[in-house]
């Protein structure tokens, strides 16, 4: 099955609706709880973040340091598996996730199995790489996920590198209006138009990018969509999925 056909078999028509983080309006974000609370509201995927680990493990979190969503301190790719286990990641978030950890990708494809989709973005500032892609590769192979993932990617580099060692998979170009990544160059890697689809933010979406998406056949996914009333403009465009850190409340609206 190509890349293509892998997303034709996802959208038949409809418009899909992705937790975002997981349900990370209701549950810490990337983590079980909130992922759990995403397939149980009914969305038809989840969308999340992966680094690779110090000793090669693939890891979920959205930010590039462990400050923001747990109790330790430091830059996630820094650290093994068992120093990234041992921190509390939930109890920011309030009392009842206390002790909830940073998950790893295999744990989040054990726990959703083919149930939904999975949107991995892969996270990278730089233009080398320190081996996430295959890491991401390895662990879709060992879960047989090929054909319910899409990767994404804000940098091209990490895009164009997993092209090379999972062709089959599709590839979401994530782009935001006047944000490219620092501090390098990626003028010659791979462009929107070489990825099966387009994950713009949703401000950017309007009648004439819907038109010039669907004119070279790439379907749209946008993100992060929590409006009931935008969801219902986007669904109108012909949006292919919406991202939302609500999904239960994304699903009633598109519904309506």
């Amino acid at each position: 099955m190509t890349a293509r056909d892998i997303l034709q078999n996802w959208y038949q028509g409809r418009t899909l609706v992705w937790g975002h983080r997981g349900a990370k309006a209701y549950a810490p974000m990337n983590t079980l709880p909130a992922f759990k609370l995403a397939l149980e509201q009914g969305a038809h995927g989840i969308e999340l973040d992966v680094h690779r680990s110090q000793d090669g493990y693939p890891v979920i979190l959205h930010d590039f340091t462990v400050d923001g969503t747990s109790n330790g301190h430091g830059r996630i790719t820094d650290m093994t598996l068992a120093e990234i286990k041992a921190l509390d990641a939930g109890s920011y978030f309030g009392e009842a996730y206390k002790g909830v950890q940073i998950p790893t990708l295999d744990e989040v494809f054990e726990l959703v199995g083919q149930q939904m989709v999975v949107n991995v973005e892969i996270k990278s500032d730089s233009a080398e790489t320190d081996g996430v892609e295959q890491v991401v590769a390895d662990c879709i192979q060992r879960h047989g996920m090929q054909n319910h993932v899409i990767v994404s990617s804000f940098n091209p580099l990490t895009l164009q590198r997993f092209r090379q060692i999972m062709p089959q998979i599709p590839l979401g170009y994530l782009h935001q209006t006047g944000y490219e990544p620092d501090g390098f160059d990626t003028s010659a890697a791979i462009q929107r138009e070489d990825c099966e689809a387009w994950h713009p933010n949703q401000s950017m979406v309007d009648q004439a990018y819907m038109q010039h998406a669907q004119s070279l056949d790439r379907p749209v996914n946008v993100w992060t969509v929590n409006d009931p009333q935008r969801a219902k403009e986007l669904r109108d465009l012909g949006v292919n999925a919406l991202i939302s850190d609500y999904p239960d409340v994304i699903l009633k609206a598109i519904a309506e």
